[in-house]
């Protein structure tokens, strides 16, 4: 899948906001703020429950890397999530 598309589709489901569980947070993580090279995918099937965590690296931004927005796009639609939430920014890896 063309990666603007991916992007495109998963920033749909962020604007629609907290819709209830299962709920999909998205955060990147970068040495800059400007180069996201990991994101983190967190699943929470309902409230209070565990969340599960998953991680997602690449030497280059992993915003503009066609195969893991496609991943991130599977994922959130393989867990039928009501809600997606995505951090805004990128957090500094120290």
């Amino acid at each position: 899948m063309n990666v603007d598309k991916a992007k495109k589709r998963i920033a749909k489901q962020v604007k629609k906001g907290f819709k209830g569980y299962p709920q999909i947070s998205l955060a990147y993580f970068g040495k800059t703020a400007d180069c996201a090279t990991e994101v983190v995918v967190t699943f929470t099937a309902e409230e209070g429950a565990e969340p599960q965590e998953q991680r997602f690296s690449s030497e280059n931004d992993v915003r503009n890397d066609e195969s893991i927005q496609s991943v991130l796009l599977k994922i959130i639609e393989r867990a039928d999530a009501n809600s997606v939430v995505e951090v805004d920014g990128v957090s500094l890896i120290k």
